[in-house]
């Protein structure tokens, strides 16, 4: 929403999801005009490493934790590999190491269709591995007076990773200016 408070409603998250799925629409275009011109053995290897380090390993223990809090090395995995820097990175290295090529259209494509199409984006600390509506989200929803999102479907409802609720904090009462 703002700086101040970085949450988005259902309607700004739409939005932030429809600028990557501008970007996926460019880089499908690009894609389907160079499709001739892709070496798919590497396009592939490009597109599937990304989640094979990234996300199946927090996946898989996210499954096997029965909704405890996984490491937080699967969220640091996870945001590095699906970081448009790291992946801007990896194609300028394959750049200069190997050759330019149009497989690397797999990259960018990888992760807006991630965040365009599926909703995902970095991965919080605070929060479990997977997507799980959050009754702290669904008060927010309350108060401004909108619909809550559909439930992702998880047969478990995990509780936030280490999250520590607020403490108050005590404040001398201020005296009245004159």
């Amino acid at each position: 929403m703002d700086q101040a408070n970085p949450f988005e409603t259902p309607r700004t998250y739409s939005l932030h999801r429809a600028e990557y799925l501008v970007g996926l629409a460019v880089t499908t275009g690009l894609i389907i005009a160079h499709f001739g011109e892709i070496r798919w053995w590497v396009a592939i290897a490009l597109f599937l490493y990304i989640d094979l380090i990234g996300y199946i390993p927090g996946a898989i223990a996210f499954k096997r934790s029965g909704g405890r809090p996984i490491h937080k090395g699967y969220y640091v995995a996870y945001n590095v590999m699906h970081s448009l820097i790291t992946q801007a990175a990896v194609a300028a290295l394959w750049c200069w190491l190997v050759e330019p090529e149009w497989a690397l259209l797999v990259l960018p494509f990888h992760l807006f269709g991630d965040r365009g199409l599926f909703g995902n984006f970095m991965k919080s600390f605070a929060l479990p591995f997977e997507p799980v509506r959050q009754p702290g989200y669904l008060r927010l929803l309350d108060d401004l007076g909108l619909a809550h999102p559909k439930p992702v479907g998880h047969a478990m409802d995990p509780v936030p990773v280490g999250h520590v609720p607020a403490q108050p904090v005590l404040r001398e009462p201020q005296e009245a200016v004159r």
